[in-house]
């Protein structure tokens, strides 16, 4: 990427020159898409360690696997219990073939009522 006003080389995520300062085009801004926690529907008792995997993009069997640890080291009733906790808490993943639509995003303007129009009274 080059600087509009100086011609020196930038990097591609500069907002801004380094040697002139002059304020470089940004490119759109993609939108974000909110990731939500959930059980999987990769499932080997109830999802937990799966929907956690998915929300960390990480296997689940190394998921699995530390829960597991955590569960021996800290004994075995604390590890159950947070699983189950976790269990009940986290929703269940969507159906197969039901479309998850995400919310509309916030308005960037605020709302402003429309005109009325003008009355002339004689």
């Amino acid at each position: 990427m080059n600087c509009a006003t100086c011609q020196k080389d930038l990097a591609a995520y500069s907002n801004y020159c380094y040697y002139c300062g002059a304020r470089q085009p940004s490119a759109p801004a993609t939108p974000y898409v909110q990731k939500r926690l959930m059980r999987s529907t990769d499932q080997k008792l109830g999802g937990v360690c799966g929907g956690l995997a998915e929300y960390l993009d990480v296997d689940p069997t190394v998921v699995r696997l530390v829960w597991c640890l955590i569960a021996f080291f800290s004994g075995i009733v604390p590890g159950v219990i947070a699983y189950l906790v976790a269990w009940a808490v986290l929703p269940a993943p969507p159906k197969p073939g039901i479309e998850v639509i995400p919310a509309p995003p916030a308005p960037t303007q605020p709302y402003t009522p429309p005109a009325q129009p003008a009355t002339n009274i004689s």
